[in-house]
């Protein structure tokens, strides 16, 4: 059996028989926008359960309700990889929480450096942004979004066992290689790009001093954020990750 090609996701567990309450925008998105009708399906997913199709049951555009029956996907978790960015333009801030999203990570963390030029996120775009890369993609897994945080912050409560892949325009033209990282293959990592104007050489000092960091070039070019982010997720996911 395969899935709807609609999929859709939900704040509800998810199992065969589960009776699931639509809001008011998915209602409306269902029903008013792509038209369905009572006794078709959709697929749905919620981080937890893998992908379930449902059958419409009540196809009304303001309280729509779903009647859950078989998982046609089980749950497949990205690997144990945070992104953590500068936010910058928000066309280009959505552009990388879309190709996070579809290239799998577990978290999404903005935070805020001293050339960091937008101080303002919405918390909740992100989360949608993240929410519709999924469910496009074929993902069961939608990643967190952290609320935003200056870099000092983060690195100062930095969890003891996970590993920081700082990605240093200083080291641009530097061989590009994870392979020889001494670091355990199966270790939880953080992938970090900075912002447009690069880090101040007070972050750089802090990243460096930090046990847990490990600077890469990027290759012969100094790159975008929103490139930088691809480039770097592509790299750790052929090296490290799960695409190998």
């Amino acid at each position: 059996m395969t899935g709807s090609k609609i999929r859709l996701y939900v704040d509800h567990d998810l199992a065969s028989g589960q009776s699931i309450a639509l809001t008011r925008e998915q209602s409306n998105y269902l029903f008013a926008v792509m038209r369905l009708e009572a006794g078709t399906q959709v697929s749905l997913i919620n981080s937890r359960d893998g992908e379930y199709l449902a059958d419409i049951v009540v196809a009304n555009k303001k309280n729509g309700i779903l009647v859950c029956q078989d998982q046609v996907k089980p749950l497949l978790l990205p690997p144990d990889l945070w992104l953590m960015f500068a936010p910058v333009k928000k066309d280009r801030t959505a552009f990388i929480v879309e190709k996070a999203t579809e290239m799998g990570v577990r978290e999404i963390v903005p935070v805020m450096t001293d050339y960091t030029h937008f101080d303002r996120i919405r918390w909740d775009k992100m989360d949608l942004q993240a929410v519709e890369a999924a469910e496009q993609c074929g993902g069961t897994y939608v990643p967190g979004i952290e609320m935003m945080e200056k870099l000092s912050d983060v690195l100062a409560n930095w969890p003891a066992e996970r590993q920081i892949l700082f990605c240093d325009e200083s080291k641009v033209g530097e061989a590009t290689s994870l392979k020889d990282l001494p670091v355990d293959k199966d270790a939880s990592w953080a992938v970090l790009i900075g912002p447009e104007g690069g880090f101040s050489e007070a972050e750089r000092d802090l990243l460096r001093a930090h046990p847990n960091t490990h600077a890469i070039s990027l290759g012969p070019r100094i790159l975008r954020a929103d490139t930088a982010a691809i480039a770097a997720l592509t790299l750790w996911q052929t090296q490290l990750g799960d695409w190998g």
